[in-house]
């Protein structure tokens, strides 16, 4: 128990269809894809250093 198999899969996509019909199906794909581009996004933005706070240590320095 805990692993999920084909069966499982299989099952699960048929009730998203039955759910959601055949023409929602590709717009939440989109819509996923999108908030994830947009998750990656953020993270890289936050893990790169602020060059404007570098920027203006050196400005100061040299004043």
């Amino acid at each position: 128990m805990g692993k999920i198999g084909l069966t499982e899969i299989i099952l699960i996509l048929l009730v998203v269809v039955l759910l959601f019909g055949g023409r929602k199906i590709p717009e939440l794909m989109k819509g996923l894809g999108q908030g994830l581009k947009d998750f990656k996004k953020a993270s890289r933005v936050d893990d790169e250093p602020d060059k404007t706070k570098a920027d203006t240590k050196e400005d100061e320095k040299k004043a």
